[in-house]
């Protein structure tokens, strides 16, 4: 919000500058999820909301629910505690908390439709046949919507899924502007604990690449340790080489300390999206950090 003012007072102070705004999306396919209404309707609920609030069933595409959620120990629970858990993937996973796994061919082989944050429509086709008796999973959903009666689920093939998502004027429809106020709250250092920020290394981003034996063995897939500042070191105590007890509101268990002078004093680094972490709680939020 705060560049879209600058740009805005920059083009007001020379109406002839070629002054642009635009935003880079979450992941590689946001603008479409926004396009094709991928969000909660009038009285619906988000993601968080949907655990945080338990329901009574979930259907789960393409994602193990410990490692793709910003709440990955929660959605375990909240899975596990439904009447129906039911997971569309492409492997073995989510034991403890499926119900049912229906086999679907993973993402890069089928075909789909991204649109970029440029407003770009680019679609491709499945390269190669689904192994065995996996489907794409738009096939298992459209036979799933059938069997419950559901509108909307007649479709025989990506292109006419895609000729009603994407209008043909897309790019037309498509507005940087924000209408949001900034927060000028000021923000301040957590009084007890630690205020965790949590990348999501590029190997350990989706299942596919967190079961690639060659990727997971490139030093962006090293083992996740607990970054700290130089200053948060000393105070704690922690030798170089040393380990750490991080503690949340779940658990606790025992990482390996690294330091990180980019790091804001009060915080600390530790990654998501790898089973060695999922104790350390919500992608954002305190822990407590104490020398082991």
């Amino acid at each position: 919000m705060r560049v879209q003012k600058i740009a805005e007072a920059l083009k007001a102070a020379n109406v002839e500058a070629n002054v642009r705004f635009g935003f880079f999306g979450e992941a590689a396919n946001s603008v479409g999820g926004y396009v094709v209404q991928a969000v909660p309707g009038q009285g619906g609920l988000n993601a968080r909301a949907m655990i945080e609030a338990p329901r009574k069933a979930y259907v789960v595409l393409h994602a193990e629910a410990a490692l793709d959620t910003a709440y990955g120990a929660q959605t375990v629970k909240a899975l596990s505690g439904a009447e129906l858990s039911l997971v569309l993937t492409s492997f073995k996973q989510s034991l403890d908390c499926a119900d049912v796994l229906l086999p679907v061919a993973p993402f890069t082989e089928t075909a789909g439709t991204f649109i970029n944050a440029e407003g770009r429509v680019q679609s491709f086709n499945g390269v190669v046949k689904p192994l065995g008796e996996t489907r794409p999973a738009w096939k298992v959903l459209r036979v799933l919507g059938n069997l419950l009666g559901l509108g909307g689920f007649d479709f025989d093939s990506c292109e006419a899924v895609r000729k009603i998502c994407v209008p043909a004027d897309l790019a037309a429809k498509l507005d940087n502007t924000c209408t949001l106020e900034p927060d000028n709250t000021p923000r301040t250092a957590p009084t007890n604990g630690f205020q965790r920020i949590a990348d999501v290394p590029i190997y350990f981003a989706d299942a596919l690449a967190r079961r690639a034996a060659s990727l997971q063995r490139t030093a962006d897939a090293r083992m996740p340790q607990a970054w700290l500042n130089g200053a948060e070191f000393a105070r704690l105590g922690i030798a170089d080489g040393g380990s750490v007890n991080i503690t949340n509101g779940s658990g606790a268990f025992t990482m390996a300390a690294a330091r990180d002078e980019k790091l804001p004093p009060g915080c600390v680094r530790i990654a998501g999206g790898h089973a060695s972490t999922i104790q350390a709680g919500p992608l954002a939020g305190t822990v407590s950090v104490e020398r082991a």
